[in-house]
């Protein structure tokens, strides 16, 4: 079989579909619509005289065929993204395009403070930021890197530090410690209401407290569970429970007066922020200066 062109865009979008899953999700990672997607797919199927997907109004699969050429084709376009990302060496404003998923804590502690300076120094670089909280395989989710704190990055990644280790506290409305006292201890916790926060993979957090060689983790009480601190601050300051939160994120509320923090003597180190992403090619250029800017803001 002889390419062209309409084969090679075609391959593309098939490694795409291959990687989502999903013709939606990879319409949004390479700038088409589903329904030209599938089109593309079934001009692709016709010239090759097989069928590489198995489609339902539920699911996309693979057949047999599919994942051979997927084996087969997906190294070659990763060198051939790979080769172009090296010609940014030759230009005088480095470009290219990064996907990254991250942490809703780490949108509003690392990307919202760094990414108005980045795009101004490197304004050819394009981003496409997914926020999510759920555990996910950057690399099926069509990212080139993920943002995570440090001990929740798989090991099958290469990991880098992109911030240093923080404080977690507990703290609500100065209000709500007037109505219900003050907890003196952690476990002094299990007598109020608290924000229950759900992980990525469903599982609720123990809070965790250190002081001294004390360890405390507390399953806490509370009417809510919810899986984004925003909203626990919200929460938090109009005095209807407490929240357990990153330092930072807490720390302009508590200068206000809208927030107090509790158990101060108690409050734990958490790991920083890590990016990740696949050891097995070599990191794109824009993405290598996001990480160096990033660090350098957080490490001033």
């Amino acid at each position: 079989m002889q390419l062209n062109r309409t084969d090679l865009a075609d391959f593309s979008y098939f490694l795409a579909i291959a990687r989502h899953r999903s013709f939606r999700r990879a319409g949004l990672e390479v700038g088409v619509s589903a329904s030209a997607l599938s089109h593309s797919l079934k001009g692709l199927e016709a010239r090759l005289g097989v069928r590489l997907l198995n489609r339902t109004s539920r699911s996309v699969t693979l057949t047999a065929a599919g994942e051979e050429l997927r084996a087969a084709i997906s190294a070659h376009f990763d060198a051939i993204g790979t080769a172009v990302d090296v010609l940014n060496r030759y230009r005088d404003d480095p470009a290219g395009r990064i996907r990254v998923n991250v942490l809703e804590h780490a949108s509003k502690m690392l990307l919202a403070p760094a990414l108005p300076s980045f795009i101004v120094r490197y304004p050819q670089i394009e981003l496409d930021v997914v926020v999510s909280n759920q555990m996910v395989d950057v690399v099926e989710a069509g990212a080139d890197a993920g943002i995570r704190y440090g001990g929740t990055v798989p090991e099958d990644m290469v990991a880098q530090r992109l911030s240093p280790d923080m404080r977690w506290v507990a703290t609500s409305a100065p209000s709500y410690f007037e109505r219900y006292g003050t907890p003196l201890h952690p476990n002094d916790l299990l007598s109020h209401n608290c924000l229950r926060f759900r992980l990525g993979d469903d599982s609720r957090y123990a809070w965790e407290f250190d002081r001294h060689d004390e360890n405390v983790a507390v399953d806490v009480p509370g009417a809510i569970t919810i899986d984004n601190s925003a909203l626990a601050l919200d929460l938090a300051r109009r005095g209807a429970a407490i929240a357990y939160v990153p330092e930072p994120l807490a720390l302009p509320y508590v200068e206000r007066g809208d927030l107090r923090i509790v158990l101060e003597d108690w409050a734990s180190d958490g790991p920083g922020f890590h990016i990740y992403y696949p050891g097995r090619r070599q990191l794109p250029t824009a993405l290598r200066l996001l990480i160096d800017h990033i660090r350098a803001a957080n490490w001033h």
